[in-house]
């Protein structure tokens, strides 16, 4: 074999190489993208889930409230009873 030929080949070899980097390099930018992606996906899962949390948070006060309005009333119903009661006996 000719210093030609094994040049040629180191030649081909080569571009063998350079064309695998490549493919390899496309790859790694494609999954580069779906990573920072997926960071955007995920800062917006957080965002979301710390307003659901405040939601939430307000919706129990709302209902706490709602109870101990409940209880009041249920108590003045209580009274009223009784005052009737002691009307009628």
């Amino acid at each position: 074999m000719s210093a030609l030929q094994r040049l040629q080949e180191k030649i081909e070899q080569w571009k063998r190489d350079h064309d695998e980097i490549k493919r390899q390099n496309a790859d790694l930018k494609s999954q580069l993208a779906g990573v920072a992606g997926a960071h955007e996906a995920k800062e917006a899962l957080s965002l979301e889930l710390e307003n659901k949390k405040s939601q939430c948070q307000s919706h129990e006060e709302t209902i706490a409230s709602l109870q101990q309005e409940l209880k009041e009333k249920d108590e003045e119903i209580e009274k009223i009873i009784a005052q009737v009661e002691s009307l009628l006996a």
